[in-house]
This record gives C-alpha cells, structure tokens and sequence, in this order.
C-alpha cells in the first residue's frame, strides 16, 4: 500500500492517471477511484474493494482518500483482507496518515510530492533539461554549475517568472490565471481538506484565513502568539494549533533552532509562507527580502534537508550557514563561521563563497 501526499495542485491526480495509462498501459486489473464520488453515498470503500477483487482486480487507486470518513479503519481491513491487492492512495499533506482511527505504521509506504524546483519548472517553460545538485556541489563547483547553465538560457528572468508563477503545474495551463487558481487552492485547503481532516466550520476557516493573511503580510513573521490571539479572538493554543496545521498543508513553514522540537504548543523562532507564489498571491507586491529567504528554504526543505535558525545568519543545514541578499551582500554577519554561503540574487555566476540563489533551485 502506497500513500501519495503533497500540496494541493503539485499533481497527484495527474501522477497516479499517468502511472495507470503509460506505465501499467490502461490494464483492465486496475481501478481508478475518487473518495469524495457520490457512488460513496450508499458504498463504503472496504466493500468497492472487495467487489473489485472479486472481478479480478489486482490494483485499487484511490485519489483524495482524506474525504472519505473511515479511511484508515477500512483502508486496514482491505490491506490485511485482500492481499493480493495493491492500493495506492493519496491525500492532503495535511493529513497524518499514522494517526487515523487504525495503525496503518506498518502497512503503507508514503511518499511527498512536492511542487516543482526551478529545475524542474525549466524542464516544462523552457524545455531544457539540467541533473540535480547537491549542496556538496554548490559549495564546491558553484562557477563551473552556473556557467554550464547560464550557457543554455538566461537564468535570472526565467527565475523571477517562477518565484512569481512556477511553483505548481497548472502554472501549463496559462499565467494569465495561475494566481487566481492558486487563490482558488489557498480557499479549498482551508474550507475543505482541512474541514475534512480538522473538523473546521466556516467560522474557523475565516480565522485562519485571517491568520494567513496577516503572517503574509510580514513573512519572513516573527511570531508574537499573544498578540496573534488577541487579534483573532483565538486562544493561545488555537494559534499554535492553527500555525501547524496550515504547516502541514503546505500553506506555511515554521523555523526553529536546532533541538527546540517541533511540538505544536512550541513556538517557532521564524514563519514563512511555503513557497514564493503564495507570496504574489496574498500580496501583490511582496517584500524582495522575504520573497528570496522563502525560495531558498523551501528549496532546501522540499530536498529533505533539516535547516535550522542559527545565531548568524539566515539558515544552518548540515554544517552550512547561508546568509541571504541581492547582489553586493556582504560577508559581515558570517564571516566569522567557517563554513558559509553568501547566496546571492541578480547574479549569474558567484565568485568565492558567494553562490546565485538561482543554483538552490536545482537541488531536487
């Protein structure tokens, strides 16, 4: 049993229909189901499942499973049931798929789709295809990386387009509507995956919209819970609780230093919207600053590094500090680390310690 998660609109749907279609080639053994189909008003999943088997089944997708109420208990019976079936599954990455009524711990394999590197958004804008690097890479061969590159394209336009409008896929489906759409996905997690998996009402969907709203405003947000509650009318512990949930959906991501934990009554040292698009969504014109220091940690994050907030600089990961700005950023506040990146923008090729903050969008 397979879990798929990852943020609304990162392409789930699209990835298992194309696994069915191009890789099994469209096999009468599999069925292609969603959870929130009315067929489920009158049928329950563990029952589908069954009945499939029976008619030869051998494979059981099931898209958006955080709709449907008994998930997990039935999810487990199919699993332990019938064998011989293989299911895969996805879900909001708001969803906790080991804490459901069964324990599923033993019984699934998850994976995290997340939305596209710059890497991978050139692959679909520009058609150019370029080999993941490693941090070790950037460090060491950062000149020789962005020259070989900057050899087949200008990387700063394209990269100001994807901080804008290339983080998810249906970015194919036309500019001119990408940050209605993601407004429009911004509105299903909070109305509907996280009324699903949280148990929210249309009166707490408009707090946490506001909550959203206002972390946007001054992100990278330094967060003051005290007065995050009294503004929302909220208890201390609805805010802590909210800030994590929309974390977990992909909405937000929190940093902490190094050994604090991440319990959801601990308040994060820092606040960040997930991606930069969600920045030219909520706010028409972001802040620069801001907008650079939440490419580079959702780049470093979506490539499943631990990064941390340290005493100097930005970000601390494996050995690393970054300290992030534009283009004459200086070494001051980390000159006295030994092992330091100054990442900087509008530059193509970086001299010394000083790397493009383009480059980190390669790292998955």
């Amino acid at each position: 049993m397979i879990a798929i998660k990852g943020p609304r609109g990162a392409g789930k749907t699209t990835l298992m229909l194309q696994y069915v279609k191009f890789d099994l080639g469209l096999p009468e053994t599999a069925l292609y189901i969603t959870a929130d189909h009315t067929w489920f008003y009158n049928h329950t999943l563990l029952e589908t499942a069954n009945d499939w088997y029976k008619q030869g089944g051998k494979l059981l997708v099931i898209d958006e499973v955080h709709k449907y109420k008994n998930w997990s208990v039935e999810l487990k019976n199919i699993y332990d049931g019938l064998p011989e079936l293989k299911i895969i599954f996805s879900a909001s990455s708001a969803l906790d798929i080991y804490r459901g009524e069964a324990d599923l711990s033993r019984r699934v394999v998850s994976y995290m789709l997340a939305g596209l590197s710059f890497r991978e958004y050139l692959q679909f804008s520009d058609k150019v295809n370029f080999d993941p690097v490693t941090i070790d890479d950037i460090s060491t061969n950062h000149r020789n990386l962005s020259r070989t590159i900057s050899e087949k394209l200008r990387p700063l336009p394209v990269f100001r387009k994807y901080t804008e409008m290339g983080y998810l896929p249906i970015f194919m489906e036309g500019e001119d509507s990408y940050l209605l759409k993601l407004n429009q996905v911004i509105n299903t997690i909070v109305d509907t995956d996280l009324a699903y998996i949280a148990a929210y009402n249309s009166g707490t969907a408009n707090k946490v919209k506001k909550l959203l709203a206002v972390i946007a405003e001054s992100v990278p947000f330094k967060p003051n819970i005290a007065a995050l509650s009294r503004k929302l009318d909220l208890s201390r512990d609805s805010v802590y609780q909210y800030i994590y949930q929309l974390a977990d959906a992909r909405l937000l991501n929190t940093l902490s230093t190094e050994g604090k934990g991440v319990s959801t009554l601990q308040k994060p040292d820092k606040i960040y919207l997930e991606n930069t698009n969600l920045a030219y969504a909520l706010k028409s014109k972001p802040d620069i600053g801001n907008v650079r220091e939440t490419f580079v940690f959702n780049q470093l994050h979506n490539a499943g590094l631990q990064v941390y907030s340290p005493k100097a600089g930005d970000f601390v990961f494996d050995g690393y500090t970054l300290e992030i700005g534009g283009k004459n950023k200086t070494t001051t506040q980390v000159k006295h680390l030994d092992n330091y990146l100054i990442v900087s923008d509008d530059i193509e090729v970086g001299t010394g310690n000083k790397v493009p903050i383009w480059l980190f969008g390669f790292l998955y």
